[in-house]
This record gives structure tokens, sequence and C-alpha cells, in this order.
């Protein structure tokens, strides 16, 4: 029925009259309502799409055998794997935005409470006596630091030093072979260069060890406190921006979407209120360690420098060997700092 009615609206004429007006179509009822149903079809199309749960896909063209044909149910867990995964997707990127959106609204409040309390508008909280320890750390960091680059510089200068008596005592050393009528003086001139080169590496075998200590005093255990204060001061600032916000709300009015703001800014100022606690602990926790580990250091690295010093400008060689031995210092083999052979190849 349907290839009779095909052939037939493929072979009908229309005829068009002189004026261009086409003429009137024979009547035939089945042709009219293979029409009127395909137009139908095709606008439901249209509006709605395609529903690909009741259709099939034919491969090999229209009016091919029925194996062609591709029941679209077989695709439906590749689509519901796209789906998944868009899915997934989608939820990683509202995460982000989230995380970027809590960012910047805190990122807001703490700029903003940091303006007040810079021109004198806002209230900040202040612990005056852990206020005063940081500073006195702050102060103590400053002068350590100082202590490292003068005992540094010591070290370098003296190292100048102790090189130029060892090439002075090799000196004395071959003009002594060389010169029969001064052989005896250019002789003890040149042990007298070597006993102070030797003393000269123990005594910064000595400060060596100092510096190491005070360095790791302070670019270590004080840098680490210092870290820790530094994030005590950021959850401090962030406590106040979200006490003033809670603050103003609660200045406000009392209505319903009033209340619930108010309810979430106290569910903020508490978790902050929290973080700046724990900080402020844990800041003075370390600050009490820092400083017995500070005293207990320093009196035995001030000790030995100390010692050292005296011993070696006092001319007691055994003195100073006595006080590398007490501190545990260990030196270095002459050259140990040069490349070997293979590193320098």
């Amino acid at each position: 029925m349907a290839d009779s009615i095909m052939s037939k609206a493929a072979t009908m004429e229309i005829p068009i009259n002189s004026n261009g007006d086409t003429g009137t179509l024979p009547e035939d009822d089945s042709l009219e309502q293979y029409q009127w149903s395909y137009m139908l079809d095709l606008q439901q199309v249209m509006v709605s799409g395609p529903n690909l749960n009741e259709t099939s896909i034919v491969s090999g063209g229209y009016g091919g055998p029925a194996g062609g044909i591709i029941p679209t149910s077989t695709i439906k867990g590749s689509s519901n794997h796209n789906t998944s995964t868009e899915e997934f997707s989608r939820g990683v990127a509202v995460e982000k935005l989230d995380s970027v959106k809590k960012w910047g609204i805190n990122t807001y409040k703490c700029t903003k409470q940091m303006f007040s309390e810079r021109f004198g508008r806002g209230s900040r909280t202040v612990d005056l006596e852990l206020e005063a320890q940081i500073d006195v750390l702050r102060e103590t960091k400053n002068k350590y630091e100082n202590i490292l680059r003068l005992a540094t510089a010591l070290i370098n200068h003296f190292q100048s030093m102790v090189e130029t008596q060892q090439a002075l005592g090799d000196t004395f050393t071959d003009l002594s072979q060389k010169s029969p009528e001064l052989q005896d003086e250019f002789g003890y001139n040149a042990e007298t260069q070597k006993l102070l080169c030797k003393n000269g590496e123990a005594l910064l075998g000595a400060i060596n060890f100092f510096v190491s200590s005070v360095n790791t005093l302070v670019n270590k255990t004080m840098e680490d406190t210092l870290m820790t204060i530094k994030q005590y001061e950021n959850a401090r600032l962030e406590f106040d921006a979200y006490r003033s916000d809670l603050e103003e709300l609660s200045l406000g009015p009392r209505d319903a979407a009033a209340m619930v703001r108010i309810e979430m800014a106290q569910h903020e100022y508490q978790i902050h209120r929290d973080k700046y606690e724990r900080l402020r602990s844990d800041v003075t926790i370390k600050l009490k360690f820092l400083e017995e580990n500070k005293v207990k250091v320093m009196h035995k690295q001030l000790l030995l420098f100390h010692n050292a010093i005296s011993a070696y400008f006092a001319g007691n060689q055994q003195q100073l060997e006595q006080t590398l031995i007490q501190f545990n210092v260990k030196l270095k083999p002459p050259g140990s700092d040069k490349p070997s052979w293979l590193e320098e190849q």
C-alpha cells in the first residue's frame, strides 16, 4: 500500500495554468491521509526531537533488509556512562567555583578589616603579653642574624690569615734549605708559622661549629616559630573580620532573612574563633620551648667561642685542643673542601 502511494505521488503531474496557478489535484483520500500523517510526524520531531529510545537506526538505507536495523537500546550503556562522566565533571566544577567564591568573600572581609584597623575605624583583638613576646623574638632574631654575619666575616678574614701563614711557612722552609748561612733563622720561623697555622685551623673549626649551631637556631628553630606566628596573625585578622561582620548584622533589622544571615555569620565567627585560639595556644607553647632551647644552645656555644679564642691568642695549644674535645668539635682534614680528581674531571 505504501509503495503504491509513494510511486503514485512520485509520478503525479501538477498542471499549471497560464497565470502560474496550480491546477486542482485529483482527489485521492489515501494520498491526503498520508501527507497529513507525514506533516504531523515532522512537526512532532521538530518540537520534541526524535525519541531514540523508541526508534531504530537503519544502516542499509531506506527499505533495506531487516538485518541492517540497529536498535538504539544497545547504546544506552554508553549514553549512561557519558552522562555520569558529565555529572562528575559538573560536580568538580561546582566545587571549584564554591571554593573560589569562599576565598573571594574571605579575602574581601579580611582586606576590609585590615584597612579599617589601619585607618583607625575598626577594632582588633590584642593579647598584650603575647604580642610583647613576639616583638622580643623578632628583635632577638635580628640581633642573632647580625652575630652570624660578623662571625662569618671573622671566619673569612681568619681563613685568609691562616692561608697566608701556611704560604709563609712553606717559603721559610724552602729558604732554610737554600740558605745555609740563615738555615736556623729560617727554620724556627718556619716552625712558628706552621704551629700558628695548625692552631688557626683549630680555631676555625671551633668558630665554624659556633656559626653552624647559631645558624640552625636562627634560620630553622626561630623561623619555624615565626611561621606559626604568621599563621596566628592571619587567623587573628580573619577572626576580627568575621567578628565585625557579626556585630554589624546584629545591629541591623531582625526579619527572617536577616536572622538567617546572622545565624550563618555566627557559625563562621565560631569557626574562626576556634582557629584563632588554637593558633594562639600553639604560639605560646612554641615561644616557651624556643626560649628554653635558645638558652641551652647559646650557653654551650658562647662558652666554646670564649674558650677557643682565649686559648688561641694565649698560645695555649693544649687548652685549645681540650676545648675542641670538650665540645666534640671535629676538624676537617686539610684539603677536604677541595673537589676530588674525579669530580674535577
